[in-house]
């Protein structure tokens, strides 16, 4: 080794800035010493408490039952009682309401309750003063407008007349053709009176020169030389008034021959005439929409009239008497309930219908064209024939029952609305291509554990392989006793929740601590004679 190495050269200064390898050793020493170990801990944690979750959020108890496979025929045979429910009669499909078309107060009721009406009797009767005033009103009025319509096609024809033979101006252009001529003529003449003139002027021009030539030697008198003077002096007058009279004459002649010409246009357009004729017809045509207007007046003021009588709109017997003689009716005014123009309601005994108050249980077996049998004291054979129409959406849930719609088939005439009736739903009568539900998906259930909600029937059934609750749709069939019929919705290693069920909701986690196999065996008494029911007992019990 050399003698002059030095080294402190080699060594490293610590106030130094520190490099990129010490701080990349400082993050490592943090997450060995922090993060992985938070990180374990923390997983370590969840195992724990995933292991001990029943310790923190126990299990709901529940106790299950095993279900009954159902065997036999007697689902599948028609006419046999399903369930009763109790009903009322009402007219099918709805009362018929007679109501009054007019406003008035009612003056007297022509049936009473129980009566047959046909269509169109007369119910009631309203006061019609008033309408037989405004119907006088309106047939006065129209006869006033049909005076003015007749006034109207008569200066119609007056004027189509004046078009057609236009007499006024061919008289007019006539007198200006005439005068016009009488002009033409003067004028022809004039030339001919002026020489008349002149000829006298010069005549008395003579006359007054021989007497002037006369006064100057004494032998005309003054007298006689002024008399010829005043005489020329006419003749002149009369010359220069007959040559004026021309020029005069000329203008005349232009004017009215312009006055011609203007006139036989006239007549040849005949515009006056043409415009008299449209105004005419417009008139006309103004009159008679008037007057069909008053005749509307007069067919709405009879209506109001006749609507005063209120007629049955339909065959039937009368219900009730909702209307009271003195009851002020609205009529089909606007903003007015129905109840204000109602007179009496009316049923057609022959088209009766029970409204059945069934139970949310029994809902499902309900099918439209069911056979009913319908027993009341008021008929004479004590039970009637009915067929279900449809279910309503009329629920009673102090009841806990639906309006369901059943016919009546031939009704007896003792039998009237709201009276009270005992129906009894019957199995449906199945046809030789309908398909039969198999007997090994049949099973039967308690009633007690059967849910219904909106109209559709759950059961809780305990899911043992993820260990919670399953809220699961079923179809139900017919009811025995205690016991109602699962035709679709369970399996035969389903087991329905007993207990605990309150409070319970879908996908909680449960605790199965037992099971009840003697739920359900009352009803096997009340099972028919057709319907054997046998339990399976459950695996490991003897």
């Amino acid at each position: 080794m050399s003698a002059g190495v030095d080294l402190q050269q080699l060594a490293v200064r610590r106030e130094e800035a520190p490099s990129v390898l010490t701080r990349a050793a400082g993050r490592k020493r943090l997450f060995s010493r922090l993060v992985l170990p938070g990180g374990v801990l923390f997983g370590f944690l969840v195992v724990v408490g995933w292991a001990a979750r029943d310790s923190f959020v126990p299990a709901r108890p529940v106790t299950v039952v095993p279900i009954m496979p159902a065997t036999g025929e007697a689902e599948e045979q028609g006419g046999e009682p399903l369930f009763q429910a109790a009903g009322w009669v009402e007219p099918r499909p709805t009362p018929v309401i007679v109501t009054a078309l007019t406003e008035g107060v009612v003056e007297q009721l022509l049936v009473l309750e129980g009566q047959e009406v046909r269509a169109g009797d007369p119910v009631a009767r309203l006061v019609d003063a008033e309408a037989r005033l405004a119907l006088a009103a309106a047939e006065a009025e129209k006869r006033y407008c049909e005076a003015e319509c007749a006034a109207a096609h008569a200066v119609l024809d007056a004027a189509r007349i004046n078009l057609a033979q236009p007499v006024q101006l061919q008289a007019t252009l006539a007198e200006a053709e005439a005068m016009l001529a009488k002009t033409e003529t003067e004028l022809a003449v004039l030339p001919y009176q002026v020489r008349a003139a002149e000829a006298k002027r010069k005549l008395a021009q003579i006359d007054w020169e021989n007497r002037r030539k006369g006064a100057n030697s004494g032998a005309v008198s003054e007298i006689a030389l002024r008399q010829a003077e005043s005489d020329l002096e006419s003749a002149s007058a009369n010359v220069e008034e007959l040559k004026a009279r021309g020029t005069r004459l000329k203008g005349e002649a232009e004017a009215l021959a312009r006055k011609r010409d203007a006139l036989r246009k006239r007549l040849e357009l005949k515009t006056d005439e043409t415009r008299a004729v449209a105004e005419a017809e417009a008139g006309v045509q103004l009159m008679q929409a008037k007057l069909e207007k008053e005749r509307v007046a007069v067919d709405t003021a009879r209506l109001r009239l006749e609507r005063t009588t209120v007629r049955a709109a339909a065959n039937g017997r009368v219900l009730a008497l909702v209307a009271r003689p003195g009851t002020r009716l609205m009529g089909m005014a606007q903003g007015t309930y129905q109840e204000s123009s109602t007179v009496v309601t009316l049923y057609d005994p022959a088209s009766l219908q029970v409204r059945a108050d069934v139970r949310f249980e029994n809902v499902p077996q309900v099918r439209p064209g069911q056979p009913v049998r319908i027993e009341t004291p008021a008929a004479p054979s004590g039970a009637l024939e009915g067929e279900v129409l449809f279910a309503t959406a009329i629920s009673d849930i102090q009841k806990n029952t639906l309006q369901v719609k059943v016919s009546i088939k031939s009704p007896p005439p003792t039998l009237k609305p709201d009276m009270l009736v005992q129906a009894t739903f019957l199995a449906p009568q199945r046809t030789a291509g309908e398909a039969r539900p198999d007997a090994a998906s049949r099973f039967l259930l308690p009633r007690t554990l059967v849910e219904v909600a909106d109209g559709a029937s759950y059961v809780w059934i305990a899911d043992r392989a993820s260990g919670v609750a399953r809220r699961r749709g079923v179809k139900l069939g017919a009811a025995n006793g205690d016991l109602v019929t699962v035709i679709e919705g369970l399996n035969a290693s389903d087991k329905p929740i007993v207990s605990g069920r309150d409070g319970i909701r879908d996908g909680e986690r449960i605790r199965v601590t037992g099971e009840d196999e003697t739920l359900g065996i009352s009803g096997r008494g009340a099972a028919s004679g057709s319907e054997q029911i046998t339990r399976t007992p459950p695996p490991g019990k003897k």
